[in-house]
């Protein structure tokens, strides 16, 4: 399923989360300058679980590995779909949890549900080598804040059936529940697989989100939400004449 829109006008241009966006695209194409050399700039700025426990024993402490690859690993990719598919989700959600919430406060969920996203992969996986990139953790965490503070708004989404995408219009407690329920099931799938190198960080995407919607509920007090607006619902064809109803 891949959220199109939703039903909740932003009445602020959410510039924070614009800038955050940019702040993802830029790093991402310095990502494509390097080259060959782009592996070991990622394994030096991605979050590794193994540096965060038997890594700092063995090597010491460091700054840049211990404390800054924590925040500089939430805006590198592992690639174009990596990135889009990121991007796209704090655009439909990010703007109206800084519309509601303010910029200060988006701000405080963003990092530290990136942080928790970060803590919850180290502990599901200690041993693990492999960098753990993307902004998926912090954006997992705004999805958390968006269903405390519009658990009835309306997303519409495409689902894609054989050849014929159709969008419904979803409560938004049903797609983000349905989307956190796949991350908690692939998660504990990964776990129980045996394998310590996973190549996406199902864990990471679950902390951030329990962390995104603890501090919703401490930090919307006060706030106002916005009148929703109509959704159009229909399908469209993927071959041949389309039609939208």
């Amino acid at each position: 399923m891949i959220p199109l829109r939703d039903n909740i006008p932003s009445e602020k241009i959410p510039l924070l989360n614009y800038l955050i966006m940019a702040a993802n695209m830029a790093v991402f194409f310095h990502e494509l300058s390097l080259g060959e050399q782009i592996e070991g700039f990622v394994r030096e700025w991605g979050l590794v679980p193994w540096n965060m426990t038997r890594g700092i024993v063995e090597d010491g402490f460091s700054p840049q590995k211990h404390v800054a690859t924590w925040f500089s690993s939430m805006f590198l990719h592992g690639g174009w779909l990596h990135l889009i598919g990121n991007m796209w989700f704090l655009h439909i959600f990010g703007d109206n949890v800084e519309d509601r919430l303010g910029r200060v406060r988006f701000l405080a969920i963003y990092f530290a549900g990136g942080l928790l996203a970060g803590l919850a992969q180290v502990i599901s996986s200690p041993g693990e080598t492999t960098p753990m990139v993307g902004a998926s953790g912090a954006i997992s965490a705004v999805l958390g804040a968006y269903l405390v503070l519009y658990p009835k708004a309306r997303v519409l989404t495409l689902v894609p059936i054989f050849i014929i995408f159709y969008t419904a219009r979803l409560p938004a407690f049903v797609f983000i529940g349905a989307w956190f329920a796949i991350q908690v099931f692939l998660g504990y799938s990964s776990m129980s697989a045996g394998s310590q190198e996973v190549s996406v960080a199902w864990w990471a995407h679950i902390g951030g989100f329990a962390g995104g919607f603890l501090l919703a509920f401490l930090l919307k007090t006060g706030t106002v939400g916005r009148t929703p607006q109509q959704l159009p619902s229909g399908r469209f064809r993927l071959f041949g004449r389309g039609n939208q109803r």
